[in-house]
């Protein structure tokens, strides 16, 4: 068999081999990255590479798999765009987490988001109590947005990255 062949045909299976991966453990997990999730990630990455290239090292070699999942990313994104089913099936939908004042308890649980997140999310956006949030969401980013009851309706956005003392200040 042809080595860039090869090399298409592993980093293709690779490539979605990772798209399942990832849609099964959720959105949550990609937004916010501790320092397991990145080891996890650079050990994944170190692992698979062989199984992309196998024993071709060389420069070409590296290139053909990195271009194969650039190709493989684009033409999925632009089945996504085109095909709102095919959409809806490689992602998840967003989750209401509070609506007019009251959490949904289930979605949060389901979602593995503890209250002190919850917590932390609105008070990020200047909102003090539960009761003051008209719709609190988990995108399908994994980020939660925020609007807030009040009259004026400020609409926020709360990234879901830990953040350390040394980086704020």
């Amino acid at each position: 068999m042809n080595p860039y062949l090869d090399i298409i045909i592993r980093s293709a299976s690779v490539y979605l081999f990772m798209l399942i991966a990832i849609r099964i453990f959720g959105k949550k997990e990609l937004s916010q990255l501790n320092s397991a999730d990145v080891i996890l990630i650079l050990l994944i990455s170190n692992s698979v590479q062989n199984s992309m290239v196998g024993s071709n090292i060389s420069l070409l070699g590296g290139l053909a798999a990195a271009s194969v999942l650039f190709a493989i990313n684009f033409m999925l994104k632009k089945l996504m765009y085109k095909f709102p089913k095919f959409s809806e099936l490689m992602q998840e939908k967003p989750e209401i987490l509070i609506h007019d004042g009251k959490l949904d308890f289930k979605a949060l649980s389901k979602l593995n988001i503890t209250s002190d997140e919850i917590k932390e999310a609105i008070r990020e956006h200047g909102i003090e109590n539960f009761t003051d949030v008209k719709l609190a969401m988990l995108e399908i980013d994994g980020n939660i947005s925020i609007i807030s009851g009040e009259k004026n309706l400020r609409q926020s956005h709360y990234k879901r990255l830990k953040r350390t003392k040394k980086t704020m200040g």
